[in-house]
């Protein structure tokens, strides 16, 4: 699979969007009630996504010029990392996940944080990372997790 990564542009809002609201009702639905979701999906509209290009450094998977997974970075901290659910296990979420590392020591960053959908939870113990603690918003419970780079 000849999957490409790169910074996110303004003309990705809306794939990028469309991408995480998918990953949501696909895979995060397993974890979390409908109205976690409902909320969370708020978050991720094609405006919001605009918003969020100016604010953190976000990149993108493609695979055929389609986006396929995103990751952001914001300070130490990495938000939305999403994969195209059909996609999910085949090595994009780590790639993604490396170039946010690499970027991060790169800027001096000592220790990564991640609040972690225990959707994802597996995912991140499998990188290295450990639950510093649980944060709940309401009935969505977020996993903190750290890495020391």
């Amino acid at each position: 699979m000849d999957v490409q990564s790169r910074v996110a542009h303004a003309e990705d809002a809306e794939p990028i969007s469309a991408l995480i609201l998918a990953a949501l009702q696909v895979s995060n639905a397993q974890d979390y009630p409908p109205e976690v979701i409902a909320k969370v999906r708020q978050n991720f509209t094609a405006a919001h996504i605009l918003a969020l290009l100016s604010q953190r450094q976000v990149y993108v998977a493609t695979l055929k010029g389609r986006v396929v997974g995103t990751a952001s970075l914001d300070g130490q901290v990495v938000r939305s990392v999403f994969v195209e659910p059909g996609l999910q296990g085949s090595g994009i979420g780590r790639k993604l996940m490396s170039i946010l590392e690499a970027v991060a020591a790169h800027e001096g960053v000592k220790t990564l944080k991640v609040p972690s959908s225990i959707t994802a939870e597996g995912f991140y113990r499998a990188l290295g990372y450990s639950v510093e603690r649980d944060e709940y918003c309401g009935d969505e419970r977020t996993i903190i997790m750290v890495k020391q780079l």
